[in-house]
């Protein structure tokens, strides 16, 4: 396992990440445990959840782990607050004082920590000014709550108004961006790669697998999708764009090189993702222990020049094969 700087800060976090997106929800708190307990012995020592994930049951999960394996204090935790908490408070949501510093409290006791590495904003928004944000954020730093502020899914427009209001104010700034990325989506390389790069923000890609479509599960027949599939569950329901003769043709052309490799086309596409310019530690989510391997996997796979021109040649560098992102909060169109 490689280790590398997390952006300007000197933490060392793994080249993988362990999302927990799935803990405590489709992955039960056992199962969860035990994949977060295999990801650490691999050398993984960066894990990111969310307060949204499952409602806080993923924060939970995470939080009995870290207290079963009593490994709390090797790993490097991160979080996110923004999305929707209660649908019956029109507060709690947001980027506002109120909203962040409620959530943070509420995310210590579902973790069962003192402090946490790295709180993220999990949505950029129009309607808090961001020095109200990053405000609330360096109160819990100097509060020792927090130790790193970063970002997910915000363009390098808007990370360049966040720096200038830090220095502005005499504030704690962003250290990190969580965007998406993928062969699918490599829009983040024209504005995002470079500016990350001058001004020490480490990127952590989620969805580098495209969310399993480049894993090679999926078929231009609609009804081979596996049944417990993200898009199988309600086909094509997620993300439904990737679902494109230009897409197939990417997922095609990762196929063959991992059929020369001997290995899956997931762990080509995350190899990929995890050795490009300016990227920290992509975000695996992995929903199973035997995908947990397979992704672990990638840590063996290099990819050299000619296969690298090969994807260049079906995902051009700095286009989006797909026109945006459908998860679970919603369209994203980005306009980077």
């Amino acid at each position: 396992m490689e280790y590398r700087n997390l952006g300007r800060t000197g933490v060392k976090v793994s080249e993988l990440c362990l999302g927990c997106m799935m803990f405590g929800g489709r992955t039960g708190e056992e199962d969860s445990a035990d994949i977060i307990d295999r990801a650490i012995d691999a050398g993984v020592n960066f894990l990111d959840t969310a307060n949204v994930y499952n409602r806080g049951a993923s924060e939970v999960a995470v939080g009995k782990a870290l207290k079963r394996n009593g490994k709390r204090d090797t790993v490097v935790l991160a979080t996110k607050v923004h999305m929707v908490m209660d649908d019956e408070d029109p507060n709690a949501s947001g980027n506002h004082r109120r909203h962040i510093i409620e959530q943070c409290e509420a995310s210590l006791r579902r973790l069962r920590v003192d402090y946490i590495d790295l709180y993220q904003i999990h949505r950029p928004s129009s309607e808090v000014p961001i020095d109200e944000t990053l405000r609330a954020l360096d109160d819990l730093i100097c509060a020792g709550k927090v130790r790193y502020a970063g970002t997910s899914t915000y363009a390098a427009w808007q990370l360049v108004e966040a720096l200038w209001a830090a220095k502005e104010f005499g504030l704690n700034r962003f250290v990190t961006e969580q965007p998406p990325y993928h062969l699918l989506d490599r829009r983040i390389e024209r504005e995002l790669v470079p500016f990350s790069q001058t001004y020490g923000i480490a990127l952590i890609p989620w969805s580098p697998l495209a969310g399993g479509f480049l894993t090679g599960k999926y078929t231009r027949d609609e009804s081979q999708s596996p049944g417990d599939s993200r898009y199988g569950i309600e086909p094509r329901r997620m993300g439904r764009n990737h679902f494109t003769d230009e897409a197939f043709g990417v997922l095609e052309a990762v196929q063959a090189i991992a059929g020369e490799k001997g290995c899956t086309p997931g762990q080509v596409a995350l190899a990929w993702c995890k050795d490009k310019p300016g990227v920290t530690s992509p975000i695996i989510g992995p929903r199973t222990m035997e995908q947990l391997e397979d992704n672990l996997g990638a840590l063996e796979v290099s990819l050299d020049e000619g296969a690298h021109e090969r994807l260049d040649a079906v995902a051009p560098p700095g286009r989006a094969i797909v026109p945006y992102y459908e998860g679970d909060f919603g369209p994203h169109r980005f306009r980077w």
